[in-house]
């Protein structure tokens, strides 16, 4: 949901626009969108890093065609027509060793 106070700052995304509208991605951590970047959530799926703020933006359609697990495939379809942007804990850029240990770990967890 987003909000909008009266103080306008850099959204978060594009880091060229300035506005007010915000949402909490975790309690007490406001990102900022602008009018395009929620525009461009309706056809992209949108993931911003809370440790280096790093953002990731991918095709709705492109991500849900190269889901394997059906259930995951099939949340993806209803929520297809949704803005979502999501926050992640760390991410590639910034952790890029700890994603790989995971990766390690889930595969030898799945054999």
């Amino acid at each position: 949901m987003l909000d909008i106070e009266t103080k306008h700052e850099q959204c978060t995304i594009c880091s060229h626009e300035y506005t007010s509208m915000y949402t909490e991605i975790m309690p007490g951590v406001k990102i900022y969108v602008c009018d395009e970047c929620l525009e461009a959530a309706r056809y992209n799926f949108i993931w911003v890093c809370m440790s280096c703020r790093k953002v990731y933006l991918r095709s709705k359609k492109l991500v849900i065609q190269r889901l394997t697990n059906t259930e995951l495939k099939r949340a993806y379809i209803l929520c297809e027509d949704m803005q979502i942007i999501q926050g992640l804990d760390r991410c590639i850029a910034c952790d890029s060793e700890g994603i790989m240990n995971y990766m390690d770990v889930s595969k030898t967890a799945s054999c």
